[in-house]
């Protein structure tokens, strides 16, 4: 044993001195150069190039970073053999990433690209006026080098296209609201947001299924129409008017709209808006990929007699500049928003400083607002939300009731058919019916139909009485204007006598 010893430390001596050697005979800046001349050399020569992508650059985060981490997810989440598993706030879904010092294959247009995720400990700081994390994270990507071009033209932007389409499509839809009175938030934001659970769907939505069909293609054409709007220099944004009675789903229609695009929603209230300034400022405040809605607006804005106020100025000794004709309501505080600062917040320049936006304007009464609100480029297109169809009625019936059309009885659905369009009646009202009986599926049917005759019943009754007095009023008009104005039409009884005697007197002579 004692022989061991002595053996090891005689070579261990062996090892410092030849060290020492080394040391002398080759200075540190000589085996750096030496090092960096290998390194350069086996870059030369390897048919491969690489790319840190760090996750924090600077003092800032690397947004690259998070979309790497985010796509490679959708492959990870098969083919990795360690993954970490996260879940963002306001997600509803979970994203799994590669682990420390794991490597993913992925493939795009046949060129290969190799990920691997790097984790090395940070040196420690004695002073750091921003925190720091402890690990220092990272991507690194491998590609052949003549693959180079194609990966920093178009893969890069591929990788951010697809994260912001993950991102979107996990992210809960927010639902926002302009503050009262224009105030800001702790971020300086004028509008309040709460996460939006509205379930409506185009499949849930009672509509024509060939008129929801053609508003889904319309969308979809919208969302994927980017480079159409940009060859042909129009804004990205798209208007919609809802119109229709109250209780046709307006609402609704909303809804399955952000559900099927993903969008965001930002339900603009007028009447806490000041000025056109303030409107302007809460547009700029909106994100893309968002719906704009400003419901009922022929209640919330009065823009509807600006003829009237036109009128008025010019015989008024006032000044024509007036708040009144502004818009405005004096010092009482009203709302002051104009018809051109609306058309300017949809249709003017402002409205351009973002991408990708829809507007959507809902009333009751189309016929109360002005033309220059519902031309083309303003509301793109409008949708009449009308009274409950044969055909939405069967879509109510399976929403509410779970019955398909062959789980009904004939009899049952030729009743309903003959007296559907002839009720006229809202899907609110059906709705009303069938969820207070849905857990009597005969007594929900048998109370719908009575409901849908007795509708039917009144409104004949009441279009027959509004024929009969329509047709007594004309009447009415017709004897009032030939009392009124007798010597129109005929000659009177006297006059002609008066003629036949002159024309008497003029053959005897």
């Amino acid at each position: 044993m004692k022989e061991l010893w002595t053996s090891l430390a005689s070579l261990m001596g062996l090892l410092a001195f030849s060290q020492g050697i080394l040391h002398a005979l080759f200075p540190q800046d000589l085996r750096f150069a030496l090092l960096k001349f290998l390194s350069r050399s086996f870059q030369w020569f390897s048919s491969y190039c690489y790319f840190d992508i760090t996750e924090i650059d600077g003092v800032n985060t690397n947004e690259l970073y998070n979309a790497v981490q985010l796509y490679l997810s959708t492959s990870a989440s098969i083919t990795g053999n360690r993954l970490s598993l996260t879940r963002a706030r306001n997600s509803s879904a979970f994203t799994f990433g590669l682990s420390n010092n794991e490597c993913l294959i992925d493939t795009f247009n046949g060129v290969t690209a190799r990920w691997e995720h790097v984790v090395t400990q940070r040196q420690s700081q004695s002073y750091a006026w921003r925190p720091v994390p402890d690990e220092k994270r990272g991507f690194t990507l491998r590609i052949n080098k003549k693959d180079k071009s194609l990966i920093l033209d178009s893969y890069l932007d591929y990788i951010m296209e697809k994260a912001n389409e993950i991102r979107r499509k996990n992210q809960d839809r927010l639902l926002y609201t302009n503050s009262r009175g224009g105030a800001l938030d702790s971020r300086g934001h004028p509008w309040e947001a709460v996460p939006f659970k509205h379930p409506s769907t185009f499949d849930t939505l009672a509509m024509d299924p060939a008129k929801k069909a053609q508003i889904m293609a319309d969308l979809r054409g919208f969302a994927d129409g980017q480079s159409f709007y940009q060859n042909t220099g129009r804004a990205w944004k798209r208007g919609y008017l809802l119109y229709g009675p109250p209780g046709t789903g307006k609402s609704s229609m909303i809804a399955a709209m952000a559900n099927f695009l993903g969008y965001d929603i930002y339900d603009l209230e007028p009447t806490e808006v000041h000025n056109n300034s303030e409107l302007r400022k809460l547009l700029m405040k909106t994100t893309s990929k968002s719906i704009i809605v400003i419901e009922d607006i022929d209640c919330s804005i009065n823009l509807t007699n600006r003829t009237k106020s036109v009128s008025a100025g010019r015989t008024a000794h006032h000044d024509p500049l007036s708040p009144d004709l502004r818009g405005g309501t004096g010092e009482d505080g009203g709302n002051s928003i104009t018809l051109s600062g609306l058309l300017n917040f949809t249709d003017g320049l402002w409205s351009c400083c973002g991408s990708e936006r829809i507007f959507v304007f809902t009333t009751n009464h189309i016929e109360k607002l002005d033309p220059a609100l519902l031309r083309s480029g303003r509301m793109d297109m409008h949708i009449y939300m009308g009274f409950c169809s044969f055909l939405s009625l069967k879509i109510l019936l399976k929403n509410y009731l779970r019955l398909a059309e062959e789980d009904m009885e004939d009899r049952i659905l030729k009743k309903l058919e003959e007296v559907i369009d002839e009720a006229q009646i809202t899907p609110a009202d059906i709705s009303e019916i069938l969820i207070k009986n849905r857990r009597d599926k005969g007594k929900a049917l048998s109370e719908l139909l009575e409901e849908l005759e007795n509708r039917a019943k009144r409104n004949h009754e009441e279009g027959a009485v509004g024929e009969k007095n329509s047709t007594e009023m004309e009447e009415e008009e017709q004897e009032k204007r030939a009392l009124e104005s007798p010597n129109e039409g005929s000659e009177t009884p006297e006059n002609c006598s008066k003629e036949e005697d002159e024309d008497q007197k003029e053959k005897m002579n």
